[in-house]
C-alpha cells in the first residue's frame, strides 16, 4: 500500500448527483488518489460525508489502481477509524488538534490496515509533529482553515511547508489541502509537498479532467 501522492481530487466539491461519473473523469485523467473529507459539525462547523460514501466509491477507485484518502476532520477520530477502514479507506489522516491521544489514534489506523496521516491546522506549530514522526506515513499541512471549501490559499503556508520538510527530511510524504490550484500547487511542490488536495479548482471547473491535468502539469 502506498500513501496519497500527486493531485488528489476532493469529492467534497463534486456534484453528488453525478459523483461516480465525476470520480471516473478524474481517474481517467490520471488521478490515483481520491480525497474524502469527513466533517462532524463539532471539530469544524460543517457536516459532510461518512463511511457510506467510501463504500460507494472504494471499488471504483481500487479498480482504477487508485487509493481512498480519508481526512477525518472530527473530534475524537479514534472512535471512527475502524468504520472507515472497513468501508474501504486505504489511508486515514487525523488532526493533531482533535484528540488528546494522537499516538493511540495513529496506531489504531495502522492496526486497521491503513497508512496513517497527521494533519496540522494553520495555527498549529510544526513542532507538534516532532514526537510522532515514527508513527506517521504522511503529514498533512492545512493551507486554509479546515471546514469550508473554496477558501483562498494562505501564503504563509509556503514557509510552514519548508519547515515541515526540514523536520521530516527528504523522504516522508507531505500533503497540502486548501486553495490548491494551478497557481498554488507549484510553489507548494517546490517547498516540499508531494500530494495536493484540490476540490473547487477541479470539480468547480467546466471540465474536471482538464483542470486535473492543468494542476498536475505544474507539479511534474
Amino acid at each position: 500500500m502506498t500513501v496519497p501522492h500527486g493531485v488528489a481530487p476532493s469529492v467534497l466539491a463534486a456534484d453528488f448527483s453525478r459523483l461516480g461519473e465525476q470520480v471516473a473523469e478524474v481517474l481517467d485523467a490520471g488521478a490515483r488518489t481520491i480525497h474524502v473529507d469527513v466533517m462532524d459539525g463539532s471539530f469544524v462547523p460543517t457536516f459532510s460525508m461518512g463511511p457510506p460514501v467510501v463504500v460507494a466509491l472504494a471499488d471504483q477507485i481500487h479498480a482504477a489502481g487508485g487509493l481512498v484518502d480519508v481526512h477525518l476532520m472530527v473530534d475524537r477520530p479514534e472512535r471512527h477509524i475502524a468504520d472507515f477502514a472497513k468501508a474501504g479507506a486505504d489511508h486515514i489522516t487525523v488532526h493533531a488538534e482533535a484528540t488528546p491521544h494522537l499516538q493511540y489514534a495513529l496506531q489504531a489506523i495502522h492496526d486497521a490496515g491503513c497508512t496513517a496521516g497527521l494533519a496540522l491546522c494553520p495555527g498549529t506549530p510544526v513542532g507538534v509533529a516532532s514526537e510522532l514522526l515514527s508513527d506517521i506515513d504522511l503529514l498533512l499541512c492545512m493551507t486554509v482553515n479546515p471546514g469550508w471549501g473554496g477558501q483562498a490559499f494562505l501564503p504563509s503556508s509556503i514557509g510552514k511547508l519548508e519547515r515541515l520538510r526540514g523536520l521530516l527530511g527528504p523522504g516522508p510524504a507531505i500533503e497540502v489541502d486548501g486553495g490548491i490550484d494551478a497557481v498554488t500547487a507549484g510553489p507548494c511542490a517546490s517547498a516540499g509537498a508531494t500530494a495536493f488536495v484540490a476540490g473547487t479548482a477541479l470539480f468547480g471547473a467546466p471540465d474536471p479532467a482538464d483542470a486535473y491535468r492543468e494542476i498536475a502539469a505544474t507539479i511534474a
